[in-house]
């Protein structure tokens, strides 16, 4: 699925968001698209969709190592294919084939503090990675996570306090990019 709309470039998503659960990536992308005048692209659809089945399945029933393949494989396709949107799941950057994949492109790290991600989304949905004491693993993840959101990312805007809308300004004026 292609986008089209202003500020994107001539190859490549116009945007690519990473950060952790409750950062705000799905919500964000959707006004950045229509901001933008293009669609949004979340690798984590695309690889339920592979996979024919939810992401916590795909943990349970095939393990983790086969996820991060999916996942590895979701990340190249929409970054090939997709020249408007792209968010990527909060584990993608681990990936150091990801991380040099994303090099030069505008990508923007959605940070967010513990207390607003388990407002946004709580930490008691089904989430693999966090399912043996949420709070503390988040913050585990987010401790191992941090360097390489940083790495990869043109822009770093916060999250917290902030509404959707305030967040894709926030994106957009980062990187300097204009709305269709």
């Amino acid at each position: 699925m292609s986008g089209t709309g202003a500020g994107r470039g001539a190859h490549g998503p116009a945007v690519v968001l990473v950060g952790p659960p409750g950062s705000g990536k799905s919500t964000v992308g959707a006004v950045l698209a229509r901001r933008l005048g293009c669609t949004v692209r979340d690798t984590d659809t695309d690889i339920e969709a592979t996979a024919g089945k939810p992401i916590p399945d795909i943990f349970v029933e095939d393990g983790e190592p086969r996820f991060r393949e999916l996942e590895a494989a979701a990340v190249r396709a929409a970054v090939a294919e997709h020249d408007g949107v792209v968010s990527l799941g909060g584990g993608a950057i681990m990936d150091p084939e990801t991380r040099a994949l994303l090099a030069g492109l505008p990508v923007v790290f959605l940070d967010v503090a513990l207390a607003e991600a388990v407002r946004r989304v709580g930490l008691d949905v089904p989430r693999p990675l966090l399912a043996v004491n949420p709070r503390q693993r988040w913050r585990v993840l987010m401790e191992e996570r941090r360097p390489f959101y940083t790495e990869v990312a043109r822009a770093v805007v916060q999250t917290a306090e902030r509404t959707p809308d305030e967040v894709a300004r926030a994106v957009l004026d980062a990187l300097e990019l204009k709305t269709a």
